[in-house]
């Protein structure tokens, strides 16, 4: 449990943007629900939103039977953040997906973990694939995953990982793709819930009529994300 003087300290260090803390800590903003490092750039929230803290000393967890690290990676679409153990990766999101805080403290919960800053080995797995498919020569991911979601869920994630990089599909396709004609709400609903950004392709799902449809990243970077794969078949 981070304590009230442990929080001001962090809080001071994020508005000196203190290289010091990096990698010491992660804060939520509790008005926008996103993330920030200690050196963050962006507008410092008022102490009252100061939320959520991710960080301390790991004999603070002690208590916990799991510890999950996060992990900040820097990519050509904005900065992302990935949780794993050393077994696999549970997270991979955009640092302003909307709710993200949120989507953490899920898993949180779900896992009974504590989730302190720091690498495993399926991060630094992810950094580099990430570095690779950014530069267009990666087409696959490899990194073990961990799929934490109903079997519904699961069957949705399993199948859009087998849609073809370069290529899309609409979301009625996709439900007759897993043998269930009329669920393609249903399976809009699931890729609204993967927690694995460009891993788990949910950006290769579009409208039937060809417009792009929803992305928890975003449209733009939904656009960005099938542009990029077309120009590398």
């Amino acid at each position: 449990m981070i304590t009230e003087v442990q929080k001001q300290e962090f809080y001071q260090a994020l508005l000196d943007k203190n290289i010091h803390y990096e990698g010491i800590f992660f804060v939520g903003v509790q008005t926008t629900c996103v993330f920030c490092r200690p050196t963050c750039p962006a507008q410092k929230p008022k102490f009252e939103n100061f939320s959520k803290i991710m960080g301390a000393l790991p004999t603070k967890f002690d208590q916990h039977n799991k510890i999950l690290k996060v992990s900040w990676i820097d990519t050509k679409l904005g900065p992302m953040i990935a949780i794993a153990d050393e077994a696999g990766l549970y997270l991979l999101e955009f640092v302003d997906r909307r709710d993200l805080e949120r989507e953490v403290e899920r898993l949180r919960l779900r896992t009974k973990a504590a989730i302190i800053p720091g690498t495993t080995d399926p991060i630094k797995s992810i950094t580099l694939e990430l570095e690779s498919y950014f530069e267009g020569k990666l087409k696959e991911f490899n990194t073990p995953l961990h799929l934490l979601g109903s079997p519904f869920q699961k069957l949705v994630w399993d199948e859009l990982m087998r849609i073809p990089y370069g290529t899309t599909r609409s979301y009625m396709v996709q439900a007759t793709s897993i043998g269930k004609n009329k669920a393609y709400r249903a399976v809009a609903n699931a890729n609204a819930a993967n927690q694995l950004a460009i891993i788990i392709p949910c950006h290769r799902i579009i409208n039937s009529n060809g417009d792009l449809g929803g992305y928890g990243g975003g449209i733009t970077r939904k656009q960005w994300l099938l542009e990029h794969e077309t120009s590398h078949v």
